[in-house]
């Protein structure tokens, strides 16, 4: 049984940066969150700049790290704890260089294990594997399965990501395979009883797992 298995929370990919933190202080507050993610799509750099502005004191305020989605640079010059970085987005390596070596990295590793070999010998702090389930927030073209979990847990000390379509309802399975955070979405945002509602949701259904 995996006992420290925690929330990675990632922003809609849109979002009004105010009204969002209503929303993002609600569910720091109803339970354990490790990380929140901020990932807006098709936004110009000073969209992301001020909803970083708005909404990285909410998190960080409560010992959250906020990582942003793809812009090391932004994610240094704002004060980010750290940066995600997918296949096709900034290389880990030049990432690490202009992060630091004290800030957070992270690599989408889909449902490969040669990337998430190659990213974990270069340093990553975590590797993120998906998607696990059917989502509606993005296409998915690559399926992981439970096994990725395990085999990653057996051979490596990083920390990995399980994300894509993921409920309190399905996750159990991945917890006990050694997912070491579940990274939600639309499953915590569009809870039809809020926010807080799922995150309390998701921390039972980890515990029980």
């Amino acid at each position: 049984m995996k006992a420290d298995c925690r929330l990675y929370l990632v922003t809609p990919p849109a979002l009004e940066p105010a009204a969002f933190a209503v929303e993002l202080a609600a569910a720091l507050d109803a339970g354990d969150v490790a990380c929140v993610q901020l990932r807006l799509k098709d936004v110009d750099d000073d969209t992301v700049r001020r909803a970083i502005d708005v909404l990285r004191p909410v998190a960080q305020s409560r010992e959250v790290a906020f990582i942003l989605n793809d812009h090391p640079r932004l994610a240094r010059e704002t004060g980010c704890d750290g940066v995600h970085v997918g296949q096709t987005d900034t290389p880990y390596r030049e990432a690490r260089k202009i992060m630091g070596a004290d800030a957070i990295v992270g690599v989408t590793c889909h449902d490969s294990r040669h990337l998430a070999m190659v990213a974990g010998e270069d340093g990553a702090d975590y590797v993120a594997f998906g998607a696990f389930f059917p989502t509606g927030t993005k296409e998915t073209e690559h399926r992981a399965t439970p096994d990725l979990l395990t085999w990653w847990q057996e051979m490596m000390e990083i920390p990995c990501v399980a994300i894509g379509g993921i409920t309190p309802e399905n996750c159990g399975d991945i917890v006990r395979a050694g997912a070491d955070f579940l990274a939600v979405v639309s499953s915590v945002w569009h809870h039809p009883e809020g926010p807080g509602a799922a995150v309390k949701a998701f921390n039972k259904a980890i515990a029980d797992a």
